[in-house]
């Protein structure tokens, strides 16, 4: 699968409408598009399932290495992926776009806002393909996308600027119904807030998809050690256990790639806690993050959150990150003062805040043997989180935190029972998830 990455010159440039109007445009060529996001995000990709109809690969060498990335990758199914940058090109500690282009040996398509600028979109994509060689990174940029464009003068000014071996890849004109509302953790999610369709094609009609196919190319394969774990329960010899995974509006912010391992080697059960869903009959739990503030009030009477209760203390081996650990603990307090009792399963309370309180990276430690690692392995992930966690004086935790903030004072993984709580958001190629798997 042939594909290219829509690198931003900053945050806020546009990248997701541009990447939507891109697979739009593409899809009327009658290609099959794979979408993909670089960095940790669930927001963004869920607006990218919106318009391709299929769900969207996450790519972050941090969380998955070279190897896994280029792994999660090909497992994606299409006859082009267009990858969606995160922040600025070259920003991001650990896995920026830049990163990620390089590992998967794609060339980067510049989306520039061209708002107030039209001789100067050029000289900013001569500088961002020039830095590449300044600080000896394996970028190639290819061209360029003028986000918020008008045509005739102003198109072909920025056109006419460009050196020739910088392609002019097309224009997003402005309008009012392509921007996507936002609220604390990103952008609405796309269900809640999906761009209007003529919109969309209005914004495809003016980009250039004969030079987008051209200029995608297949990136290198994973080593041919690695195993494909799609076959993993075609071939197993028994049934897998059964894992309820939370899925409603609360618990959203799952990787497509983790609901596949757990499918790969057991059988799924979904269920909507928020939506008064009880707890189906299941060997584990796993809630994923989202925004339990959010239907705090529903959540407060869900019979699935009783029901966990008593199953995690009879010892059901129960995972929450985040969203999940909010969930799983005594109470979470909103913004406006009201307090919810949550599962009462981990000894902390939630206070929900204005402003983000964690946003990183994450390296975990295990300092014993817990659901998702054993003592002295490490996990990796990120955390995003507007919450603060207040555990019990004798609160046990499962990790050391060696990057990150976790919940407090260096720690992450609270603990109680066969429950484990983390801020840290896993990725499947951390080993998190086999590791849980084994233990059920």
């Amino acid at each position: 699968m042939k594909g290219f990455v829509l690198g931003g010159t900053s945050s806020g440039v546009g990248k997701t409408v541009a990447t939507l109007a891109v697979v739009r445009a593409l899809e009327r060529e009658g290609l099959a598009v794979q979408p993909a996001k670089a960095g940790p995000d669930f927001i963004d990709p869920s607006h990218h399932e919106q318009v391709a109809g299929t769900p969207s690969r996450t790519l972050d060498r941090w969380l998955q290495g070279e190897d896994g990335l280029r792994r999660n990758y090909h497992r994606g199914e299409g006859d082009v992926c267009v990858v969606e940058g995160v922040m600025g090109l070259y920003d991001g500690d650990g896995s920026s776009t830049a990163m990620v282009a390089e590992a998967l040996d794609l060339p980067v398509v510049l989306v520039v806002d061209a708002s107030a600028g039209m001789e100067s979109v050029a000289a900013t994509a001569l500088g961002f393909r020039e830095y590449a060689d300044t600080a000896d990174r394996d970028v190639e940029v290819a061209g360029v996308v003028a986000q918020r464009a008008h045509g005739g003068r102003h198109a072909e000014g920025i056109r006419g600027a460009l050196p020739d071996d910088i392609t002019y890849f097309g224009r997003i004109a402005p309008r009012d119904d392509l921007e996507i509302p936002d609220r604390h953790l990103g952008l609405h999610m796309g269900e809640e807030a999906p761009l209007d369709s003529d919109a969309l094609d209005a914004a495809a009609d003016h980009l250039r998809t004969d030079r987008l196919r051209d200029v995608a190319r297949t990136p290198p394969e994973p080593e041919p050690t690695d195993v494909d774990r799609r076959t993993a329960r075609e071939t197993a010899d028994v049934d897998g256990p059964r894992v309820a995974v939370a899925r409603d509006e609360a618990f959203c912010f799952v990787y497509p790639a983790t609901l596949e391992r757990l499918a790969e080697r057991a059988d799924v059960v979904p269920f909507e806690p928020a939506s008064g869903d009880d707890l189906p009959d299941c060997d584990g739990v796993y809630l994923p993050g989202g925004y339990p503030e959010r239907h705090a009030a529903a959540l407060a009477h869900s019979p699935a959150l009783s029901s966990l209760a008593d199953r995690a203390a009879d010892g059901l081996p129960v995972f929450g990150e985040c969203g999940g650990l909010m969930a799983l603990s005594e109470s979470l307090t909103t913004t406006d003062g009201e307090t919810h009792e949550m599962a009462g399963i981990l000894p902390a309370d939630v206070q929900m805040h204005d402003r983000y309180q964690a946003l990183d990276h994450v390296e975990l430690r295990a300092r014993r043997d817990a659901l998702t690692a054993s003592a002295g392995e490490t996990r990796r992930g990120h955390e995003f989180h507007y919450s603060t966690a207040d555990p019990a004086a004798d609160a046990r935790f499962a990790f050391d935190v060696e990057r990150g903030d976790g919940i407090a004072d260096g720690s992450d993984g609270l603990t109680e029972y066969r429950t484990l709580g983390t801020y840290c958001h896993c990725h499947p190629e951390s080993g998190a998830f086999d590791a849980f798997l084994a233990s059920l």
